[in-house]
């Protein structure tokens, strides 16, 4: 019994180890979502625009991307310029969840940097965002015509990760 004790630490050391060995070298940016597959989950909150607003789930028609962002977050203001591009030269839909964030600040940071969402919930305490399963922001995720999400991102949309949306979203345009 004396030298299991002995043991325990050592094999305690070991699972800890060989369980955090298969994290290592793992993607995080495609862990997969519960909810693909799903409809974007039902909610009711106001717009970022308009606090008397209220907004649903049925505010987001496909194909479009949802992305959740917010002003704290610098990786969001990175990817921000590419959103502009897609929004504005590919006319792609995007649909804004601003995250734990100030409606008043992030205002002020779309009038600054520009508005590529063609709607934008505000999520004070984060609750749509837990419902969505959101990791941190930017969380980018595409949905179809039915508003059934399709894909989800974790992290920036720069140019290579919007060619694999857009490779995504045509093959739902094209019904494949």
């Amino acid at each position: 019994m004396r030298r299991i004790l002995v043991l325990l630490p050592l094999l305690i050391f070991v699972g800890l180890a060989i369980f955090l060995w298969r994290g290592i070298g793992q993607d995080t940016t495609t862990i997969p979502s519960p909810l693909l597959g799903k409809p974007v989950p039902e909610f009711s909150l106001t717009s970022l625009y308009d606090e008397n607003q209220m907004m649903s789930s049925a505010d987001f028609t496909g194909p479009a991307l949802i992305n959740v962002w917010a002003t704290w977050c610098p990786t969001c203001k990175q990817e921000h310029s590419q959103l502009n591009r897609i929004a504005r030269d590919e006319g792609v839909t995007i649909y804004g969840i601003n995250y734990k964030d100030d409606r008043i600040k992030a205002q002020e940071w779309l009038d600054k940097y520009l508005d590529p969402y063609a709607k934008n919930v505000f999520d004070p305490n984060g609750r749509l965002g837990l419902d969505l399963g959101v990791y941190g922001a930017p969380e980018t995720y595409l949905i179809d015509a039915q508003g059934i999400i399709r894909y989800k991102h974790i992290g920036e949309v720069n140019e290579r990760v919007w060619q694999t949306l857009k490779a995504k979203m045509q093959a739902l345009e094209g019904g494949a």
